[in-house]
């Protein structure tokens, strides 16, 4: 075929198809724009598409639809669309247009969509029990503990919406659309209560309606950077509070001060309370001089995984209902459990590295000996200058070892409206950075809460079994510190062959400590630090469970009576065992090793019941007032033998029955304390707007059974105005509270005052001499506080809180000496003043821009301690004569010396020994070049060992799932002194001491060098002189950093949560000059602050953290 025949045939049929193509469309749009006219009544539907068909060109095509249903039908001039909706609404019929047919079938039925979401604050913390609800239906569900929820949204779901509802927050609505999957954001609203709190006895309150200062922890600012003693956590995260990390490392006691220091004799450390019931915390202390021995305490046994929330009363008046033990302010720890629900399994695991934080500098450059020659001496480091060739280059890192944290724990919740269960197991494993040291602890809680009789009778039963041991948990002092020799070591040896610490002897058949004789140090009795840390082994071992049972009965809407009880039971074993030839002084002579064994059991008791009313009258006034009455009973003893093994026993088998008769030494000491209490407190409030509180409780301690006085009251009062609930001040001010408060309450004073008491020698073996003379009246400790404050939010994103207190601390208890004709030795006095006045503030700022969001708080505390009176009118009880007491020496450390004085601190230190002086002023030196010196001279002041001001700022910012959290803080003020600096300049393997070899000596008197191994032999001898190695402890450190991320759970079909974050705490420090870090502390108790001996240094972490959730 052609061309042109093929075109022609292909223009006909092109032409006939779209002929027949133009056809269909115009019969179509004749079809479509036909107008309809119906008049039927009851007719079938299959008479009305008759009517319709024969009207129009359309033909219907029925896909098996049910078309008898009757109907009427009333339409004039309408559109085949509009007939057909109207004929077929309120059917399961749908109809498609398709050309001239119309096609007929029934309507796919629509099934409910799934979705899920998360609701979270402003600061992206998960909001627990937020109400979502599809809007005009029933439907609906609570977020759980993740903040999360998944429902059913009933069809047609695209049209649906979801309301978001929580007490306190803006409500939230969102569209679904064609979304299953929502991030939803909820807003504080400024009209609602600020929120419920947790205060005394476990009471929960409205916070507008406080009149002290709470401040509140969460649980993720404590589980976020892990410390094994949870406690360390709140470093910089609460104003008013002095957090101290003890030198004893992994699981060490820390110092916790609420608002300042404020007894002479008592403790100052805080008061803890677990779920309304307040906690003895035993142990604490710890060796400080001699004895070297860490110390763990109560309060670390606690899994911090197990912690729901955390409130701080720093103030007297928020804790005036623990009376005799609320001065020092209180921790209350809400602990988890069950949530109704699917059940929630949560994995973490946490693994850690450890180094040294802060040490001092150390030099290797000069070599061993004396006066720069090789023979003058085995031990110190002030021989020659060694060549580059010569020079080991030992520091002490070469003993250290880097350190190591594992950290893993699981919890379960779940179960039904009724009944609700959590279970939770953690481990806590440690090496730290001292060779053969470790630390474990093993938790295990089980708590169950159960509803009855219409939800009116609630039960809750926990039990919490822990776990704990530790080896060569050391702090300071010089016996059995491997830090001593560590860091006195002579830098002309190789330390390296000592590290083979014990060789055999054939003499004894015995392995025997490898250690040169030259390097005992004298008063210092150094050995080998490997030797210490494996055959100078201290080791504890602890068991410890606490039950706890409570209830809670509603008689009436407004009116229930509660109760609980709790028995918390610990008993533990410690053991040193000193190998033979460990130094004999340390063995109380004996060869053939040392052997100590000491058990200890504390028990505390504590039960309680309450009588609760909440009530409103009419629409301004209510009523919270809770009454109640307690019994406290806390019970510890302890048992020990110690001694060195016989000459004739087993050298190296460590047990209590082949001790030396002669010098063995058994000891048994122990107290029972018990308190009873009736207690109260009524709060009124008006308008939502004035809150009136008043409480009182009675205290009879046992410690008083023998005064006159057989019992104690503690009253407080506080006022707490809103004004923003009533007017409306603008946008500036979306919440405004004026607050203050008035609170007596007291200290626990010492046992045994009131009866005659005699102490033992277990050296000598007989009974001391009564040495006290009887105390009179005994009068509680007493503290009156003040508090005023302000709390606000600004412009919805800032929040302020500011307090000002004073607080006076009178009938201070100690005992000064007597002079020697009154036949005793000392005296209990009770006239002490200490005033502790300060300002405490928070500002906050929190804000999200959509996926991005950044929340600030900065938080900062004034403390001024002040000595008001020590003993101004005490009198001397046989003479009748005023004592005269213008001060009270305090023990101290070396020639520094705790002194106090009216006008002074609590914290003062002192010393009398300086370099001698002559008439002009100058430093006396002898002919042969050597500095005098006196211990008999004027005080001087070297400062306090208290902070002015601390601060710390916290920034968290947030982008999708990525978290990074910073926080800085920051002491100012205050000294403190390192003994430690002292003799290592006395031994001459400080940086500063080769420093002034280098120089050629030290400038004295501005025109003349001494020798530098003289000048520093004066200076550092005995522990040193003080004012020499006193120190600023102001200090800014980088506390904790974390970088987290939070995987999508859609990657995991929402199944799981991952969350993985890098951890760091003490990652840098900014500004310090001391030699150790001015933070740790050497014991939780009086004595000791600002005090470095031979301190174990405080630890620098790294770490990651990898949180499971399911």
């Amino acid at each position: 075929m052609n061309k042109t025949v093929f075109f022609k045939t292909f223009r006909r049929l092109f032409g006939f198809v779209l002929a027949i193509s133009l056809s269909a469309s115009v019969l179509t749009a004749q079809a479509q724009n036909a107008r309809i006219t119906l008049n039927l009544s009851d007719v079938p539907m299959s008479q009305v598409m008759k009517e319709i068909e024969k009207q129009t060109r359309y033909l219907f095509i029925n896909k098996g639809v049910d078309t008898g249903k009757k109907l009427s039908v009333n339409l004039t001039q309408k559109t085949i669309q509009e007939v057909l909706d109207y004929v077929l609404k309120n059917t399961d019929i749908t109809y498609k247009i398709d050309g001239t047919y119309i096609i007929l079938a029934e309507k796919a039925a629509e099934k409910p969509v799934a979705v899920t979401g998360k609701v979270c604050d402003v600061n992206g913390v998960p909001v627990i029990g937020a109400s979502v609800v599809v809007k005009g239906t029933t439907v609906g569900t609570s977020t759980d503990m993740d903040g999360t929820f998944s429902l059913q949204v009933p069809p047609p779901a695209a049209t649906a919406q979801l309301e978001v509802n929580f007490l306190g927050y803006e409500p939230v609505m969102v569209s679904v659309g064609n979304r299953t999957s929502f991030d939803v954001t909820l807003h504080e609203a400024a009209s609602e209560i600020e929120g419920v709190v947790v205060t005394a006895l476990g009471i929960k309150r409205q916070e507008k309606a406080l009149s002290y200062n709470v401040q509140q922890v969460k649980a993720e600012d404590i589980t976020t950077v892990k410390d094994a003693n949870f406690i360390n956590s709140l470093t910089g995260k609460v104003a008013g509070v002095t957090i101290n990390a003890s030198s004893s490392g992994v699981g060490g006691a820390s110092k916790v001060i609420l608002r300042g220091n404020k007894s002479i004799s008592q403790s100052s450390n805080a008061l803890y309370v677990i779920d309304g019931i307040p906690m003895y915390n035993f142990g604490g202390g710890g060796g400080t001089e001699f004895d070297s021995r860490g110390a763990s305490e109560s309060i670390a046994d606690i899994n911090p995984e197990d912690i729901e929330s955390m409130s701080v009363l720093t103030g007297a008046a928020a804790a005036a209902l623990y009376g005799s033990n609320a001065a020092n302010g209180a921790i209350m720890i809400t602990t988890k459990k069950g949530k109704a629900g699917a059940l929630k399994v949560t994995l973490s695991s946490n693994t850690e590295f450890l180094d040294p934080f802060v040490q001092p500098e150390f030099q290797n450059r000069y070599g061993t000996g004396s006066n720069g020659v090789r023979s003058g001496s085995g031990i110190y480091s002030w021989g020659q200058k060694l060549l580059p060739a010569a020079r080991y280059g030992y520091t002490p890192a070469d003993f250290f070892e880097t350190g190591h944290v594992y950290t893993n724990a699981v919890t379960v919740s779940g179960g039904t409206d009724k009944n609700q269960t959590y279970f939770s197991a953690a481990s806590v494993n440690s090496d730290g950075i001292i060779p053969n040291n470790e630390y474990d602890r093993y938790n295990f809680t089980f708590r169950n809460t159960s509803y009855f009789l219409k939800d009116k009778l609630r039960l809750d039963a926990s039990a919490s079994y822990i776990y704990q041991k530790d080896q060569n948990m050391t702090n300071q002092g010089v016996y059995s510190n491997p830090l001593v020799p560590a860091y006195l070591f002579p830098r002309g040896e190789n330390f390296a062959i000592y590290k083979k610490f014990e060789r055999y002897n054939p003499g004894t058949k015995l392995m025997e400590q490898f250690w040169s004789a030259d390097m005992e140090g004298g008063d210092l009795r150094m050995q080998n630090p490997y030797w210490i840390a494996y055959r100078n082994l201290r080791n504890t071992d602890k068991k410890r469970y606490m039950l706890s049972f409570s209830a809670s009965y509603d008689i009436l809407p407004w009116l229930s009576v509660s109760g609980r009880v709790r028995l918390d039971n610990s008993n533990s074993l410690y053991t040193q065992k000193l190998y033979a030839s460990s130094n004999t002084t340390i063995t109380d002579g004996g060869k053939n090793g040392h052997y100590t064994e000491a058990r200890a059991y504390d028990t505390q008791t504590y039960a309680d019941v309450m009588l609760n009313i909440n009530k409103t009258f009419g629409d301004d006034w209510s009523l919270t007032a809770n009454v109640g009455a307690s019994l406290n009973n806390i019970k510890t003893d302890e048992l020990s033998y110690r001694g060195p093994i016989q000459e004739n026993g087993l050298p190296n088998i460590f047990n209590v029955f082949d001790l030396d008769d002669t010098k063995k030494r058994a000891e048994k000491v122990g107290w029972h304390d018990q308190t009873q209490s009736v207690f109260a407190s009524v709060e009124v409030g008006w308008k939502q707007m004035l809150y009136l509180t008043a409480t009182g409780r009675n205290d009879w301690a046992s410690q008083i059974a023998g005064s006159p006085s057989k019992s104690f009251f503690y009253p407080s009062v506080g006022l707490s105005w809103v004004p923003s609930s009533t007017w409306d001040l603008g946008n500036a001010f979306s919440y405004l509270k004026l607050r203050g408060s008035i609170a007596s309450v007291g200290l626990p004073f010492p046992r045994f005052l009131t009866t005659p008491t005699y102490e033992y020698d277990a050296t000598g073996k007989i009974w001391k001499d009564k040495t006290h003379y009887p105390i009179g009246d005994l009068k509680p400790e007493r503290t009156i506080t003040y508090e005023v404050g302000v709390d606000a939010r600004l412009w919805k994103n800032i929040s302020l809180s500011a307090s000002w207190y004073s607080a006076d601390t009178k009938n201070q208890t100690f005992d000064p000496a007597l002079p020697p004709s009154s036949s005793y030795t000392t005296i209990y006095l009770q006239t002490g003043h200490v005033r502790n006045t300060g300002v405490e503030l928070s500002l906050g700022y929190s804000n999200q821009w959509r996926d991005f969001g950044w929340s600030s708080n900065f938080t900062f505390s004034w403390n001024k301690n002040e000595i008001i009176d020590l003993a101004s009118g005490a009198l001397n009880p046989v003479t009748g004569q005023p004592l005269n007491l213008s001060e009270l020496d305090i023990k101290g450390l070396g020639k520094a010396k705790y002194i106090l004085k009216q006008g002074g601190t609590l914290g003062d230190l002192y010393t009398t020994s300086d370099l001698k002086f002559n008439d002009n002023g100058y430093v006396e030196v002898d002919k042969a070049g050597n500095l005098l010196l006196t211990d008999e001279g004027d005080q001087i002041y070297l400062g306090s060992v208290f902070p002015s001001e601390n601060l710390a700022w916290r920034n968290d910012f947030r982008y999708k799932g990525i978290n990074l959290g910073l926080l800085f803080t920051g002491r100012i003020g205050g000294i403190c002194y390192s003994a430690t600096q002292a003799n290592m300049d006395l031994y001459g393997v400080s940086e500063v001491s080769a420093a002034a070899r280098d120089a050629g000596g030290v400038l004295i008197n501005g025109r003349e060098m001494v020798d530098a191994q003289k000048w520093y032999q004066a200076i550092g001898s005995q522990s040193g002189l003080p004012q020499y190695y006193t120190y600023s402890a102001t200090n800014f450190r980088l506390q904790e950093l974390s970088l987290g991320y939070t995987l999508p759970r859609k990657w995991f079909r929402n199944k799981m949560g991952l969350t993985v974050s890098f951890v760091g705490r003490n990652l840098w420090m900014i500004y310090c000059k001391a030699p150790f870090d001015p933070e740790a502390v050497a014991s939780t108790g009086l004595s000791y602050q600002g005090i470095d001996y031979f301190m174990m240094p405080s630890l620098r972490s790294l770490g990651f953290n990898v949180k499971f959730e399911f």
